[in-house]
């Protein structure tokens, strides 16, 4: 496919058919165009619909042709007054979306050629913040499945501090549960415990307690009212009934084996979260933990269509605010949540 001709999207399936499709920052430039006015260009200013003037030696700016003022293709998207080349932008989005386990800012700094570490940073900061879809839909909803939800504590030992005390943070997540096709291969293999089930969409926040108000508001906020929700008999869970779900609380009386039984696909998930977190990136730490939560979550959702997850990111980036540099490393920067779930 010839990307200039600006035919439906497509999304790279190898490097060489990468290298195909964006052999220039002019290729990159259309795609993104595509990508942001699927139906033809409209002018921000005046709103006015058709095809824009081009600046030959400037892929990047479009000039309305009613009322001539220039629009900044990147304007608007994690990649606004960014001084990095588009096709620097397109193999960072690339890598980030089809490498299954993810990379470090340090591996992502030498793949791309980046003299900087902290420009491969802020790069992959920028593509986490439009990993997260504005209007963000809930999970469940559906007859014959249910959502398990959970928390867990993240982070590592903590020495010198006394017996305790630790700064790990705590995760809450909820995750669909959904059934293998009768009768399939997949159905009739031996999986143990997980045997005919599987992981449908994940949610994950970092929540400062286990009290009621911030546990029963995450699934609030992540799974739509009616679900059939299991969770285990924490007091932070018991208004979930109140608040319309069809609520099933777990007595797990210490036995992690009654845990495995009746909550395995959760603990699933916290267990590849937490491999990743300590083997990918060697640790994160707090203020950023939901960046990287978002993260996995966005790779988790699409792992089963890895090279359309970079399709999918591009076209998130066109509606998210990115943070700076400075407001990263002062901690201004508020990393966005799943519709806002936690305070």
């Amino acid at each position: 496919m010839d990307v200039l001709d600006r035919a439906a999207l497509a999304f790279p399936k190898s490097l060489p058919e990468f290298q195909q499709l964006f052999p220039s920052d002019a290729a990159c430039a259309s795609y993104l165009e595509k990508a942001r006015w699927a139906e033809g260009f409209i002018c921000p200013h005046c709103r006015e619909v058709g095809e824009p003037f081009r600046i030959a030696t400037r892929p990047g700016v479009l000039t309305c042709r009613k009322c001539r003022r220039q629009t900044g293709l990147t304007a608007g998207t994690v990649m606004e007054r960014s001084h990095t080349p588009l096709s620097i932008w397109f193999w960072a989005a690339y890598l980030v979306a089809s490498q299954t386990t993810g990379m470090s800012a340090v591996q992502f700094q030498r793949q791309l050629g980046l003299s900087r570490y902290e420009t491969a940073f802020g790069l992959l900061h920028k593509l986490r913040a439009a990993m997260v879809r504005p209007n963000q839909d809930r999970i469940g909803g559906r007859s014959g499945q249910h959502v398990e939800v959970d928390e867990t504590w993240v982070g590592g030992r903590t020495r010198g501090e006394g017996r305790g005390v630790h700064h790990k943070v705590l995760v809450a997540c909820a995750v669909e549960v959904r059934h293998r096709k009768p009768g399939t291969a997949q159905d009739t293999r031996k999986d143990g415990r997980y045997a005919g089930r599987y992981a449908g969409r994940v949610r994950l926040a970092v929540a400062s307690d286990r009290s009621a108000e911030q546990l029963c508001g995450f699934v609030e906020s992540v799974v739509e009212p009616g679900t059939l929700t299991v969770t285990d008999d924490w007091s932070g869970y018991a208004s979930l009934r109140k608040r319309g779900y069809d609520h099933h609380a777990i007595a797990e009386c210490g036995d992690p084996d009654v845990a495995e039984e009746f909550l395995p696909i959760i603990h699933l998930v916290f267990s590849n979260l937490q491999t990743w977190l300590s083997g990918t990136h060697h640790g994160v730490s707090a203020k950023h933990l939901q960046a990287y939560l978002n993260e996995f979550t966005f790779r988790f959702n699409r792992r089963f269509y890895p090279f359309n997850a970079f399709r999918s990111l591009l076209g998130i980036a066109g509606e998210v605010d990115a943070p700076t540099f400075d407001a990263l490393y002062s901690g201004e920067w508020r990393h966005p949540t799943f519709s806002g779930c936690m305070l």
